[in-house]
């Protein structure tokens, strides 16, 4: 008598856990699958749906038939106890030779499973998800998801036709935790999670930790290459806090990468292409850092990235994960720091994604007034539950490690702050305390300062935040919420607000551009000229311009120059460089061909010329954030609308002087004090002729004479070109 040869009434399951199998309602498929002691053999049973035959292989010896028991999908036989075996799994579409994934032990450790409970494991990317890895020297897969109110889960994916049945999984009920090992799963395999929730089936899910997902509109996930990146950006990295200091020039390229440049059949560059042509424009231009819209996995194109679904995946239209790290590595080597774009906040209903994900409001919030955002269409992260709060946390901290990044901008940190943001009275459940501050995304922004700062110091984290909260720049040591740097959302309505008005009613609204300097030093501040403001009928930045079409581009150009001589950091959105004339459209690369009009490539030369001085010169940006680096000269010359003002460094940094004239009229003879004596050389011009503009100015250099003026002890005699800016640059005398 052989091995196999006993009688199946030893092999069979209860009616019920057959149903179970057959129906893909077996919670716990470990208790009826796999290996199991009985006495000195081990009885392994298989569900197989499809299979026509099955033969196992116990210590590397002769392959023998499992009995079909009880029902044709199930596979069940004896081997001698204790032996590792394999199967061998005849298909109507051919024959496959694997270990059983039920013959393997619990996989995620105690400490891991602790940390997930408690909220705070800051590795999910290495926990949660596919994991390309070897158990007991089998190579495959380990796939685990938090789904802690599911009846069942099983992987599904193109390795078992999308069967729910073949491959349920195992649930780990300390944290609510699901996991199988699949041995044998290459890199590439497509999978989602099946889950039957407490009422029912749900659709298919894409897994919420996958390192790498399908380019829409396909939406499964992908097993990622585990192959480590090569990097070459250590020398970047180890001057990286001194390069992104509130010392340092920091000016952002904020870019669409999908939109930037097209291929000629419309397509989207992919990172390669992108490493090849934005880097080395970007740098060119002067710009110290790119900024992406997110580029984490979304299914709709048309939201730019703001509703993301793939928080630790990058986006597949784009290429492969190697690509993306690829892109940042080159951008550290052109001496380019990369921000990108995270969305903390909110998250799209799509039933593929976080949406009720184990059939209950896991990700989100069970109540609408809490849980859904009205003006987005989507969900609202319940950051109060820690295992979502530890979510984010570990999607944040996988963009900086596993991809060098080395910032994140937070968008949309006003709607987390406040619990009746863009809500109505009843519309919103007041915090424990009855206020409208949202406590646990507080705890929250302050918890992934903390842990941003501790585990990657001379990282940035920037919010857009377009209320008056206090200290959000402020160390949450001191009651703020630890980001480096706050969108100066108010400087850029106020600003653009003037110069969209016709110079002869600018008088009325000198103040827009005064006003900000009232609170510029509150907080760490980076001035937005972003995305948001060139689309939806708000025309682009050119097309706010008032006047004939000389004036227009000449009231850009002085407005630019007026935005870097502003204390704080500076951000453009593509296409602003380019004075491009239409809105910006996703759909469509920028007009490039723009360039060969004398007037937009000069506006392109101004920001080029413009990121220079300001990395250039200390004074234009060691100070942006202190007080001592500003000082008016003329700021309540209504009637001319002019500004003047100067910027000083520290130390023997030369200062630097600004004067703007935002009406077409030329001023002679403008008198300004000045804060030294000496030579003044005009080393800025938005009017000169290589820009497209009249060439009035300065001829090279003033003397300052020793007349007070404004405050100073000496004063400047100027020609104001109009509507231009002008920078002054103190040149300190040589030694005789």
């Amino acid at each position: 008598m052989t091995m196999l040869e006993k009688q199946p009434d030893d092999l069979q399951l209860p009616a019920a856990a057959l149903m179970a199998l057959s129906r893909a309602e077996a919670g716990d498929p470990f208790a009826l699958l796999g290996p199991h002691p009985a006495g000195s053999d081990t009885i392994v049973r298989a569900y197989l749906p499809s299979a026509l035959r099955v033969e196992v292989q116990a210590g590397g010896g002769a392959w023998e038939a499992l009995q079909q028991v009880q029902d044709p999908a199930l596979f069940a036989g004896r081997i001698p106890g204790g032996m590792p075996y394999r199967l061998r799994i005849h298909w109507p579409g051919g024959v496959q030779e694997t270990e059983d994934p039920y013959a393997f032990g619990l996989l995620l450790g105690e400490m891991d499973l602790y940390l997930l409970a408690e909220g705070n494991h800051q590795q999910l990317n290495a926990c949660l998800g596919a994991q390309s890895l070897g158990i007991d020297g089998v190579d495959g897969v380990r796939f685990a998801v938090w789904a802690p109110n599911a009846r069942r889960v099983s992987v599904v994916g193109d390795f078992n036709g999308w069967d729910a049945r073949r491959h349920p999984m195992r649930k780990r009920v300390e944290a609510g935790v699901w996991e199988l090992f699949v041995p044998r799963l290459p890199a590439g395999t497509l999978y989602k999670y099946d889950i039957l929730g407490p009422h029912g089936p749900l659709p298919q899910k894409a897994d919420p930790v996958a390192l790498q997902a399908e380019p829409p509109p396909r939406t499964a996930s992908v097993v990622s290459d585990p192959r480590p990146f090569e990097w070459h950006d250590a020398d970047w990295l180890r001057h990286r806090a001194e390069r992104q200091s509130p010392h340092a020039p920091i000016s952002v390229y904020e870019v669409h990468a999908g939109s930037w440049r097209k291929r000629a059949d419309g397509r989207p560059l992919d990172w390669n292409e992108l490493a090849d042509q934005l880097i080395p424009y970007a740098a060119e231009q002067g710009f110290t850092h790119i900024e992406l819209l997110p580029i984490m996995s979304h299914p709709f194109g048309g939201s730019w990235g703001y509703q993301p679904l793939g928080q630790f995946a990058p986006a597949a239209e784009y290429g492969e994960p190697r690509a993306f790290a690829g892109f940042v590595d080159r951008c550290h080597r052109a001496n380019l720091g990369l921000i990108l774009d995270w969305v903390p906040a909110h998250f799209p209903s799509d039933p593929h994604g976080l949406a009720h994900f184990d059939g209950t409001a896991l990700y989100e919030h069970a109540d609408p007034r809490e849980g859904y955002h009205q003006d987005w269409n989507t969900l609202i992260y319940n950051l109060g539950r820690r295992e979502v709060h530890g979510f984010l946390l570990a999607s944040a901290l996988h963009w900086l490690e596993r991809y060098h990044i080395d910032g994140l901008r937070v968008d949309a940190v006003a709607s987390m702050l406040y619990r009746d943001y863009s809500r109505r009275a009843g519309e919103w459940i007041p915090n424990k305390y009855g206020g409208r501050e949202n406590l646990e995304s507080i705890d929250f922004l302050r918890h992934l300062s903390d842990v941003v700062h501790q585990r990657h110091p001379g990282t940035l984290l920037v919010a857009e935040e377009s209320t008056a909260f206090p200290g959000v720049t402020r160390s949450p040591r001191d009651g703020g919420l630890g980001f480096d740097y706050k969108w100066n959302m108010g400087w850029m309505h106020d600003t653009l607000e003037y110069v969209s008005r016709d110079p002869v009613y600018r008088s009325y609204d000198h103040d827009k551009l005064t006003f900000g300097l009232v609170y510029a030093f509150s907080e760490r501040f980076m001035l937005p000229l972003s995305h948001d403001e060139v689309v939806h009928g708000k025309r682009s930045l050119i097309g706010k311009m008032p006047g004939d079409r000389w004036q227009r581009f000449a009231n850009l150009r002085a407005y630019l120059a007026f935005m870097w001589a502003h204390p704080g950091k500076k951000l453009l959105f593509m296409g602003g460089e380019l004075a491009q004339e239409r809105e910006w459209n996703h759909d469509a690369g920028l007009d490039w061909d723009a360039l060969q009009d004398p007037l937009h490539s000069g506006v392109q030369h101004v920001v080029r010329d413009l990121n220079r001085l300001y990395a250039g010169q200390p004074a234009l940006h060691q100070a942006d954030c202190d007080g001592q680096g500003f000082r008016w000269l003329v700021g309540d010359d209504r009637a001319n609308s002019v500004y003047a003002f100067y910027r000083a460094g520290y130390g023997d940094a030369p200062p630097v002087i600004v004067v703007c004239n935002f009406t077409p009229v030329p001023r002679q003879g403008y008198r300004i004090g000045a804060p030294r004596a000496g030579r003044w050389r005009e080393a800025f011009n938005s009017d000169a002729g290589p820009y497209g503009g009249s060439n009035v100015g300065n001829l090279g250099a003033v003397l300052a004479e020793d007349r007070p003026s404004h405050g100073q002890p000496f004063s400047l005699q100027l020609s104001l070109p109009p509507l231009a800016t002008v920078y002054l640059l103190h040149e300190t005398p040589s030694a005789s």
